[in-house]
């Protein structure tokens, strides 16, 4: 039997590795990770994959004995949040005196439900893998980035984020997109590359026409436009937008120089994400700029709201000016 362990370790064949979080794709890595390890260590390395309702009090000492081969073996006990109190003890009690050439792969929700365990492992000193939900965008950015890292590919973070935009947030399908266009397509993968095989993926939203129009892409923002209003996109929706993508860029240019981005996003009461985001769409705008195009926004929402009678081409006009506006420096 080997010590207790004293330190977190980065090897995928430490003891116990402990896998917290909700998102299934990640989850699944940390096991097939240390399976991977395990089995470039030992071909015959004997993996057992179990829900917490089959590990029952009794089952892990039967899979942890000692074999008559000394074969590596990995254990993966998936929900361990939900284990009985017994097979909690069980489980807490092998934490402890872990055997030699087993891996025990502990995945948990995180939270407070299991928390005795999800505590017992970590002052163990089990390996641990952050699963936690991709919630914020950024952290999404990051991933997609990651994962053409991972497939030995770079890609502009334009494109990235493009991706994003056209297939939306789930890892699964990312993750998926990723591998294609890496398959696909040689050298680097860039915005263009993204729209070829994308475009038209997702529904598209106001904001989406929004963020091209302050950039001055007027053609792509007029494409997207005419694709919201085909998915039923409502026209209010998309003046709402781009009036708020236009006081961005204003609240910015007037805002103090010099401020960190975190205060900045507090003193105009964005998220800091979205300031690093208007920072790079404001480039071009003047302030003569800005009015120009709140006055052609604020006039395709008079449209849209019963002003006017064709609400799509005042939405066109509004997207036109607003690009050139992009362009007034």
């Amino acid at each position: 039997m080997a010590g207790t362990q004293k330190k977190t370790t980065d090897d995928p064949l430490t003891a116990v590795t402990l896998a917290v979080g909700q998102e299934e794709l990640l989850l699944e890595r940390a096991v097939r990770e240390v399976v991977a390890a395990a089995r470039a260590a030992d071909a015959d390395t004997d993996v057992r994959e179990l829900a917490s309702a089959d590990l029952q009090p009794g089952t892990l000492a039967e899979l942890t004995s000692p074999s008559l081969f000394a074969e590596r073996k990995v254990v993966a006990v998936y929900d361990s949040q939900d284990l009985s109190a017994e097979s909690v003890k069980d489980v807490k009690a092998y934490l402890a005196a872990p055997a030699e050439e087993i891996t025990l792969v502990l995945l948990h929700a995180g939270g407070a439900k299991g928390k005795g365990l999800l505590d017992a492992a970590r002052k163990a000193g089990a390996r641990e893998v952050a699963c936690a939900k991709l919630t914020k965008p950024a952290d999404r950015l990051a991933f997609v980035r990651g994962e053409f890292r991972r497939l030995g590919r770079s890609a502009a973070p334009e494109a990235a984020q493009a991706l994003i935009d056209a297939v939306g947030s789930d890892l699964r399908e990312l993750s998926s997109a990723c591998t294609q266009l890496v398959a696909d397509v040689e050298g680097t993968i860039d915005e263009a590359v993204v729209a070829r095989y994308y475009t038209g993926r997702a529904e598209a939203s106001g904001f989406t026409v929004a963020d091209r129009a302050v950039e001055g892409r007027a053609a792509e923002a007029l494409e997207t436009l005419r694709w919201a209003m085909a998915t039923g996109v409502a026209p209010v929706l998309i003046t709402s937008a781009l009036a708020q993508g236009v006081r961005g860029i204003g609240k910015l240019a007037s805002a103090p120089r010099g401020m960190r981005v975190g205060d900045l996003a507090r003193e105009l009461g964005m998220p800091p994400w979205k300031v690093d985001r208007v920072r790079q769409q404001m480039r071009g705008w003047s302030a003569d700029g800005v009015s120009t195009a709140l006055r052609a926004v604020a006039a395709a929402d008079e449209a849209v709201k019963g002003g006017g009678d064709d609400p799509e081409y005042a939405l066109e006009q509004a997207v036109i000016a607003v690009a050139q506006a992009a362009r007034s420096r």
